[in-house]
């Protein structure tokens, strides 16, 4: 302990049971369920999601992170015989992509897999300015997506050939959906579009904003209705944000840097609503890292493009934003940090025990928490 912060990650920790970890999303996005916690008070509430217009305040401003997942995952073969995965991370080029790689030991530079006729994938380099580890070990928390089992190894940059003119077009054909491993299960076509956000437009994400899976067409024109405004944002997940924290004291843990873009509009939008005293509502962790990322001292936001490494642990000084709505999270992991950085430690995993006892459905696929 450091004055009244806890930085031991033995201290973000609870017990879930298996069973409550959504393997199927509801068919309709809005019936979650919606726990509302009042950071001030930490008392709890326990409504349903498509009630969202009636919790929330007109002029109220969301910010939503229109990134799209990949189909990322490509599954073959590799030349020498024996089943391969390519994790696609982040496009470098046209052609170009780092990557994580499995079976890393056997895919280094030189390697190729045959993904499908016309297509395939040549391991060219390591990455340099990667660190993830040689080889994940066995024991690894399923948390990184894609199904980040054992046996990835370290990123490397590979190309990608193809008979298509637009690789892209080839990743959408034959890639698979990304889903976290906690979900134990094969993805499925009908999850092409169940894990996506209905704002996602900018294709560049290996796992999606979970937040924005609750929303539907008819929900944002009640929430128009309502005067409650909306803004948008982009920022790409990467395997790095879903990185296990290892480290003792949380404030140590790095993630590798994630692209993001702040349209000035967004900007003044979350500028103009703060000098009307009308409260910022950022629509999950990713929203909320890209604005306080881009908040200099004194909560000034400069729009733009770059790049975000950006760990929030508590005691960060939140400049930008004045409720969160979020997913369920693993515990021991950095967005579960995030969460108690804005809503106390205390007052969050409170509320997860009471999540657990009223059997919430946890997770990318599970129901949604506000905090107000």
């Amino acid at each position: 302990m450091t004055g009244r912060h806890a930085f031991s990650i033995d201290d973000y920790d609870y017990a879930l049971p298996a069973e409550l970890i959504a393997q199927e999303p509801l068919e309709d996005r809005a019936a979650s369920r919606l726990l509302v916690l009042d950071r001030g008070t930490g008392g709890l509430r326990h409504r349903a999601f498509r009630e969202l217009p009636e919790i929330l305040d007109p002029g109220d401003l969301l910010v939503v992170n229109r990134s799209r997942v990949l189909p990322a995952r490509l599954l073959g073969r590799r030349a020498g015989g024996g089943a391969a995965e390519i994790l696609l991370v982040r496009r470098r080029g046209p052609d170009v992509w780092e990557a994580m790689v499995r079976p890393g030991r056997r895919l280094g530079p030189g390697a190729s897999v045959d993904v499908a006729p016309g297509f395939r994938v040549r391991v060219e380099a390591p990455d340099t300015r990667a660190d993830t580890p040689a080889d994940t070990p066995a024991d690894t928390p399923a948390d990184t997506p894609g199904g980040g089992p054992p046996g990835f190894g370290p990123v490397r940059r590979v190309r990608l050939l193809t008979e298509d003119s637009d690789p892209t077009a080839a990743i959408e054909k034959h890639g698979h959906v990304p889903l976290p491993p906690y979900i134990r299960r094969p993805d499925r076509p009908a999850d092409r579009e169940r894990y996506q956000t209905v704002f996602a437009a900018e294709p560049g994400s290996v796992a999606a904003p979970t937040a924005g899976l609750h929303f539907t067409p008819e929900l944002l024109s009640r929430l128009d209705a309502r005067g409650v405004k909306r803004a948008e944002l982009v920022l790409h997940v990467g395997p790095g944000t879903f990185r296990p924290v290892e480290v003792s004291d949380v404030r140590e843990h790095r993630v590798e840097p994630e692209p993001y873009d702040l349209p000035a509009a967004t900007a003044d939008a979350v500028q103009s609503a703060q000098a009307a005293g009308r409260r910022v509502v950022a629509v999950g962790t990713t929203s909320i890292r890209v604005l306080e990322s881009a908040a200099r001292a004194g909560g000034a936001l400069h729009p733009g493009r770059g790049e975000t490494d950006l760990v929030i642990v508590p005691g960060h000084p939140f400049r930008t934003v004045g409720a969160l709505l979020t997913n369920f999270h693993l515990p021991r992991s950095s967005l579960l940090l995030l969460v108690c950085a804005f809503a106390g430690r205390e007052r969050v995993l409170a509320a997860y025990e009471a999540a657990v006892r009223e059997r919430y459905r946890f997770y990318s696929y599970g129901d949604a928490m506000l905090v107000l």
